[in-house]
């Protein structure tokens, strides 16, 4: 099993034309993602090339056929003519809450936004309406915005991560930071150690899914056996999960807070990474984390050896 993605999840691209966009679309492709249009106003009707599928046994990469597919003017065509259930933003940053809400309206499930720099104003309205859509009975998802998206080994990739370094198994990761998240695969992989699903929630201040909104995904995978959480100084996201692994999860949980060494008041890095008012610094984390029954990694370099040594 796994959680958010997998092999049956069809993928619009919103941005497929633009740079970004584009090269990420087929390098989810050339991963084995189910990619099935892409979104850009204006361009509807035309068709985008991602490339080569996947080999298939015998074939050598790269000999598989070419994939186009179709270019709509909206999600809403996306998801009524290509069967879209799932989206992967690239939007820029001025249009990328249009770009989620537009999603939302067109009935997205899963929706992940790569973009970087969304205003803070922006996404409390995306906030607004993405909780008004659930108490409405709508089932959505937002990951991000800020993030490196969600990745399943072996079946699915929505995102920017590195692929390759990823192995199909059964430990789930959610990090606020990508690079780090990437770090920890690699730890994982090296050691034989294969994940289920790798979330990146993203490190801005206002996003649409947390640290608790996954471990409570986790807690229900049969096939996720133990957890890295990797988070950030700045704001109580990770008290707040530690409160809740306590209260609620049975499985062995590793974590690692970036940021130790940061003076208090300066920002590093993302957005929500400020320490202020004396709240949110590492330490704190690591005491809440603690007395939660997480074991600590107070290195990067040692995320995966900390969690093996709890399996």
């Amino acid at each position: 099993m796994a959680i958010l993605v997998n092999k049956d999840t069809r993928v619009v691209f919103q941005g497929i034309t633009g740079a970004t966009g584009a090269f990420h679309a087929r390098g989810c492709n050339a991963y084995g993602t189910n990619v099935v249009c892409g979104v850009t106003p204006g361009r509807g009707g035309e068709e985008f090339d991602l490339g080569p599928r996947p080999a298939r046994p015998g074939e050598k990469p790269g000999d598989g056929p070419g994939v186009k597919v179709p270019v709509f003017n909206t999600v809403r065509d996306a998801v009524t003519k290509a069967g879209a259930n799932a989206s992967c933003i690239f939007v820029p940053p001025p249009g990328a809450a249009d770009a989620i809400i537009e999603a939302f309206d067109a009935g997205i499930e899963l929706v992940i936004c790569i973009t970087e720099g969304v205003p803070v104003m922006d996404m409390i309205k995306v906030r607004r309406v993405l909780e008004q859509r659930r108490a409405e009975g709508q089932k959505v998802r937002l990951v991000g915005p800020n993030c490196p998206g969600v990745i399943t080994p072996g079946q699915c990739k929505i995102g920017i991560m590195p692929g390759h370094i990823h192995l199909p198994g059964n430990i789930g990761v959610v990090s606020r930071s990508g690079t780090l998240t990437y770090e920890a695969v690699g730890q994982l992989t090296r050691m034989g150690i294969g994940q289920s699903t790798c979330v990146g929630i993203g490190g801005d201040p206002v996003n649409g899914t947390d640290f608790i909104d996954v471990l409570e995904l986790f807690a229900k995978d049969d096939e996720t056996k133990g957890i890295i959480l990797i988070g950030e100084i700045g704001g109580g996201a990770e008290e707040r999960a530690a409160e809740w692994i306590k209260a609620n999860l049975k499985k062995p949980v590793a974590a690692f807070i970036a940021g130790a060494t940061a003076p208090p008041g300066k920002r590093m890095g993302h957005a929500g990474a400020i320490i202020s008012g004396g709240k949110g610094t590492a330490e704190a984390k690591f005491k809440a984390l603690e007395a939660a029954g997480v074991k600590i990694s107070r290195s990067p370099a040692t995320m995966a050896e900390t969690l093996a040594s709890m399996l």
